[in-house]
C-alpha cells in the first residue's frame, strides 16, 4: 500500500547526519583554533593549516550550516561564540579533543546490527586488550568531560563539605582531579583496574595533585577498598556492567561509606518508558557493540539497586550532567 506522504522521516535521518560530521573534521582538523583572533578568508586558514583552499571551503561552508562557523563577505569565515567558547585549543573549556571519543562512538554505532546479529558485541572496549595507544586516545577523549563533571558535582553539590572522596573506575581521574580544584581542603581516592590507574596517575601528576588524589590499583567488583568515605562518584561505570555486576559494585561502594555520605552515579539513566531521554536511547546503540551487557538502565532499575545496597533519599535528574547524562544522588544510611 502506498503511503500518502513520502519518505519525509527516512530522508530527514539519511541526511541528519552530515552536521554532526562536519564538526568532526572540523575538530579533527582544528579548524577553530586559528579563528580564534577573528574572521579569515578560507585561502589564508588553508595555508595555516597547511591544507589546500578548494579542499578546505567545501568544509568551511558545511560547518556553517552546522551553525558552528559564520560566513562574512570577501569569503572570510568567522567562529560562532559557541565554538569560539569550546573548540578552540587553548581555552580552559575547550572540548575540541572529544573527536576521539566521537570518532569510537559513532563508527561503533555502525555495528549495532552486526552485534544484534552475531549476539556479541563487534566492537568490544576491553581495556586489557587495547593497545596503550587506543587506551591512551580513549581517555584522553574522555578527560574534559570528566573534568567538566568534576566541576559541576563540586560547585552543585557543595562538595566544600566534604573531606573525603571516592571516585570508582575514575578512568584519566579528571573527575577527582576537578573536584579537589574546586575545594582545597578536599582529599579523593582514584580507583581503577591495573591498564588504566597508570593513565590516571599521570594525569593527577600532570594536575600537581599528587598530594591530595590517591590512584590505587582495585576492582570494585571483587571487594569494598579499604577507608571509609564521606562521598562517592561513579561515572559512566555502571552502564558498562550487567545487571549482577551492578548490583555487586553498588554494594561494595556502599561498604566503603561513612553513614549518611552521598553517593552520586553520573551516566545515561533511561525513563521507565525506554523512550527517554534521547541520548540515553541513542547511546543504547553504541553499547550493544562495546559492552557483553552494559546498557543504560531505567530508574526504576536503579532505585531498586541502590535501595538493596542500603542507600536512601534517592532522587534521578534527567540531562543534569555536562554532555547530557543524568545524575543519580542518594545518601548512606546510618
Amino acid at each position: 500500500m502506498q503511503p500518502k506522504e513520502g519518505p519525509t522521516t527516512i530522508l530527514r535521518h539519511a541526511y541528519a547526519v552530515y552536521p554532526p560530521m562536519a564538526m568532526l573534521a572540523g575538530m579533527q582538523l582544528d579548524v577553530f583554533t586559528p579563528l580564534k583572533d577573528g574572521p579569515m578568508t578560507a585561502t589564508a586558514l588553508a595555508n595555516v593549516l597547511d591544507v589546500r583552499p578548494e579542499k578546505l571551503r567545501t568544509l568551511l561552508y558545511a560547518l556553517v550550516h552546522a551553525e558552528l562557523l559564520l560566513k562574512f563577505e570577501g569569503d572570510r569565515f568567522a567562529n560562532t561564540p559557541e565554538a569560539d567558547a569550546y573548540l578552540v585549543r587553548g581555552r580552559a573549556t575547550y572540548m575540541g579533543g572529544t573527536h576521539e571519543l566521537y570518532s569510537d562512538l559513532w563508527g561503533t554505532a555502525l555495528k549495532a546490527a552486526q552485534s544484534i546479529r552475531a549476539d556479541k558485541p563487534q566492537a568490544k572496549h576491553d581495556f586489557g586488550t587495547m593497545s596503550d595507544e587506543e587506551l591512551g586516545a580513549f581517555f584522553r577523549g574522555l578527560h574534559a568531560g570528566a573534568l567538566a563533571t568534576g566541576k559541576q558535582l563540586a560547585r552543585t553539590y557543595s562538595f566544600e563539605r566534604f573531606q573525603s572522596l571516592l571516585d570508582v573506575g575514575g578512568g584519566s581521574g579528571g573527575l577527582a582531579i576537578a573536584a579537589c580544584q574546586c575545594c582545597p581542603n578536599l582529599t579523593a581516592t582514584i580507583i581503577e583496574l591495573p591498564r588504566v590507574a597508570p593513565i590516571a596517575q599521570s594525569f593527577v601528576d600532570e594536575a600537581k595533585l599528587a598530594n591530595r588524589v590517591q590512584v590505587l590499583v582495585a576492582d570494585i567488583l571483587e571487594r569494598a577498598p579499604e577507608g571509609r568515605f564521606d562521598a562517592a562518584v561513579l561515572r559512566n561505570l555502571i552502564q558498562v556492567l550487567g545487571p549482577d555486576s551492578a548490583r555487586r559494585a553498588l554494594r561494595s561502594v556502599g561498604e566503603a561509606m561513612r553513614a549518611d555520605g552521598s553517593l552520586f552515579i553520573v551516566g545515561h539513566v533511561l525513563e521507565d518508558s525506554r523512550l527517554s531521554p534521547a541520548t540515553a536511547v541513542g547511546i543504547n546503540l553504541v553499547f550493544l557493540s562495546i559492552y557483553d551487557e552494559g546498557q543504560a538502565y531505567t530508574e526504576t532499575e536503579y532505585r531498586n539497586w541502590l535501595s538493596e545496597a542500603g542507600f536512601s533519599d534517592i532522587r534521578v535528574q534527567y540531562g543534569a550532567a555536562a554532555g547530557g547524562a543524568s545524575i543519580v544522588v542518594a545518601r548512606k544510611k546510618d
